[in-house]
């Protein structure tokens, strides 16, 4: 999704394949919308840039999580919010989630790190004796005691950027973001886990994203039409969508929000 209007970056040359993701922690929301900016300017893809914080929420008034399997869907049931977070610098990023952090309270995640969370929202961040946002930057390869620090300072108000760049960029854009003021940067020696290219093996390497919205069984028959459909059109956006209109004719939303419901034949 672009916003359509001349504060739009132009963004230089991609960069390239990430491999390693830079983190580090931003004061304020200026902040933010300057060093996105920078990244898009520097070639950084907005798929490789990730934004969490408290202080959006407050701004935005939604609930739920925005993906690109909403836009597949055609619509939100959020409505105007779509608009409230599309009109802002996240509307840059790729994805956007709400979601409450044990320890931290309600957060935004934008960018790629929102499918993360959201994915692990039932697991990592729940089932990890309340460690909130630790668990689930741990279980991603992330020291503890900076896990610790960015959760402490997000609880706080402050923001959390993550971007993932080639190896050979890395100090480039280390550089940059702490000329934008940010501070506690850190440098994972991977990209963010995401769904996998191509046709899928297994549910597991199935999106965050996708996986925390269908029931098990669900998550089998979308994988089933995913890949048949990929097969037939080589088109993984069209294939996402078919796979999706296969669950919307099996299944019922319960009142999570999971395709858990078989429907019944009439």
């Amino acid at each position: 999704m672009t916003i359509a209007d001349s504060n739009t970056p132009q963004q230089s040359a991609p960069l390239g394949t990430p491999e390693r993701t830079i983190s580090a922690i931003f004061k304020n929301r200026e902040q933010i919308d300057t060093v996105v900016r920078r990244l898009l300017d520097h070639g950084v893809s907005r798929d490789h840039i990730s934004v969490v914080g408290k202080n959006f929420h407050s701004e935005t008034r939604i609930s739920g999580f925005i993906t690109k399997r909403d836009v597949i869907l055609g619509g939100l049931k959020q409505g105007a919010a779509f608009g409230s977070f599309f009109g802002s610098i996240l509307g840059l990023l790729t994805g956007v989630g709400v979601l409450f952090v044990p320890f931290v309270g309600t957060v935004v995640a934008a960018g790629p790190i929102g499918a993360l969370l959201i994915g692990a929202a039932s697991g990592a961040i729940a089932g990890s004796a309340g460690a909130g946002l630790v668990s689930a930057f741990v279980a991603i390869g992330m020291p503890e005691d900076k896990a610790t620090i960015y959760q402490t300072r997000v609880e706080a108000g402050e923001f959390l950027t993550m971007v993932e760049v080639p190896d050979s960029k890395t100090g480039e854009i280390q550089t940059l973001l702490q000329e934008s003021g940010g501070e506690e940067i850190s440098t994972l020696q991977s990209a963010l886990p995401r769904q996998k290219e191509g046709a899928i093996e297994d549910v597991s390497h199935l999106s965050p994203e996708v996986r925390s919205h269908l029931s098990e069984d669900a998550q089998r028959k979308y994988l089933e039409r995913y890949n048949a459909a990929l097969t037939e059109t080589n088109d993984e956006t069209q294939a996402e969508r078919l796979a999706w209109d296969a669950i919307h004719q099996q299944y019922e939303e319960d009142e999570s929000g999971v395709w858990s419901k078989p429907k019944i034949a009439v």
